[in-house]
């Protein structure tokens, strides 16, 4: 086994979703407070999220330890009706990884789940899993009998029922979003009654709740589809951009493709027009496979170029070549599938409090790829933003959920921007995310809801066409509005 992780090479360049942009804080770090402050000079709570932009006043900030059972229900039911008798709301976090406050009640009451239960049936082939257990912990439990989540978020710091209230997708193949590997959960709703949902048990529920935002009650416990973990080995191909679609589609249509990511080039010389397609298959040899790992010397090494890139245009070109080069000779040894998806998000933490990592999601049928190369091609170079990375993932159709961002089979290209913490930065991102709005969804696309909340009214209503359905839904289930935050508040509440 090579020593060298091949995820660990390739994400100090760029592989990861989530970067928090040296603002962001573990709630399972001892130091809760980190991402809430008190002001005593006004009383006020504030909470943020990975963003660095979105303080929010909340009413009070709690975590929640308990275990599975009465004691956790009761403590959730107890927040409820203080809440709702002073008029206020509710929402339930972990990570807090999303950047518009998407996961923060306005002037309400934030719980913080955080526990690491998990109990895997190796004969059903799912794992029983606390709603604040973080992927982390997950695989942890997982790896030791052999088995691997079915699908996560690209970073293992986020609880499980928040990825799946995000609906959040991950670098396995051929799957769609996580929301479609969940069995059945427990939630606590508005009236205080724990109900069981799944596909034929409360399925409107279910399907309202993935990728509803903690807009429907609490999630305390999900039953979660895993599969066998893996030695995989990785596979290198280097094209023209304008390739990349008709590549992927073929790669998928390979059964023994396990995990495919791609990547563009990113220096203003050659924007979007060079292409990285990787994809890891299962080795002959499947005994005796090593515990997981975690971020490695490379990755940590890696990191400096992934950073050194900022304002550096001969820079961003010398990570291409690492990556197009450099990272084939050395990360071409096999590795195992839970080692791959064990990366936390703070590998490309950027420590500096001036700027802000700000993600953006787009997502667009392979065939139309081509056209959204051109879109970001207008658009991106002329904007006053620092582009350090995308990442191009493959996320199966979704014909589940309300807000669904994959009605049909897309590619998903995660950009990573870096901007400064200025009034003018957020100005020019806010201009820039329109106009690429704009054009994705003049193509067919739309984009993804956990970040900035930069699109308009409209824009969202066009992108997101069950938006009404899903507002008038929630309005079914949660009468008296207990369960909002921020998404609620700017787009849906007037629908």
């Amino acid at each position: 086994m090579n020593k060298v992780s091949r995820r660990g090479f390739l994400l100090g360049t760029g592989a990861v979703v989530g970067v928090a942009g040296g603002k962001y804080l573990a709630p399972s770090n001892p130091s809760l407070d980190g991402v809430s402050v008190h002001l005593a000079k006004t009383g006020e709570t504030l909470l943020n999220d990975a963003s660095g932009l979105s303080a929010t006043p909340v009413h009070k900030h709690i975590m929640l330890r308990e275990d599975l059972g009465e004691s956790l229900i009761a403590k959730v039911r107890a927040e409820m009706v203080e809440a709702k008798s002073a008029g206020r709301a509710i929402n339930v976090g972990a990570a807090r990884h999303s950047m518009g406050a998407q996961a923060i009640p306005r002037d309400g009451h934030a719980i913080t789940f955080d526990n690491g239960f998990v109990d895997a049936d190796l004969g059903a082939g799912t794992y029983k899993v606390h709603g604040g257990a973080r992927w982390s912990q997950i695989i942890a439990a997982l790896d030791p009998v052999g088995w691997s989540p079915k699908v996560m978020q690209s970073n293992n710091d986020f609880g499980v029922a928040s990825t799946f209230c995000v609906n959040a997708h991950g670098w396995p193949v051929p799957h769609g979003p996580m929301g479609a590997t969940v069995r059945s959960f427990d939630m606590v709703v508005e009236d205080g009654a724990v109900v069981t949902c799944s596909r034929t048990q409360n399925a409107e529920l279910f399907n309202l709740t993935m990728g509803g935002y903690g807009l429907t009650g609490v999630i305390v416990s999900m039953e979660v589809e895993m599969e066998p973990n893996l030695r995989l080995e990785p596979n290198f191909a280097q094209m023209e951009a304008v390739q990349f679609g008709p590549a992927f589609e073929a790669a998928l249509a390979d059964p023994d493709v396990n995990m495919a990511y791609g990547r563009l080039n990113v220096d203003r010389g050659r924007f979007f027009e060079e292409a990285l397609l990787i994809t890891y298959r299962p080795t002959a040899d499947q005994s005796d496979l090593p515990a997981a790992a975690g971020s490695g010397v490379m990755s940590k090494l890696a990191r400096h170029i992934y950073r050194a890139q900022l304002g550096n245009e001969r820079m961003k070109r010398t990570r291409w070549w690492t990556e197009t080069g450099l990272g084939p000779m050395l990360g071409s040894g096999a590795t195992t599938r839970n080692t791959l998806i064990n990366e936390p998000v703070v590998t490309l933490d950027d420590r500096d409090p001036n700027r802000t990592d700000i993600l953006h999601e787009y997502f667009v049928a392979p065939s139309r790829f081509e056209a959204f190369l051109d879109v970001c091609r207008a658009v991106i170079p002329n904007s006053y933003q620092e582009f350090l990375n995308v990442t191009l993932r493959f996320v199966n159709t979704d014909a589940e959920s309300y807000l669904s961002y994959a009605p049909v089979p897309r590619i998903a290209a995660v950009m990573s921007f870096s901007q400064e913490m200025t009034a003018r930065a957020e100005a020019d991102m806010a201009r820039m995310t329109r106009d690429l709005i704009d054009g994705i969804t003049g193509i067919g696309g739309t984009y993804y809801l956990p970040y900035r909340p930069h699109p308009t009214q409209a824009q969202f209503e066009r992108a997101y066409p069950r938006a009404a359905e899903f507002a008038a839904a929630k309005r079914s289930f949660d009468p008296s509005l207990t369960f909002r935050n921020n998404l609620w508040d700017q787009y849906l509440g007037t629908l």
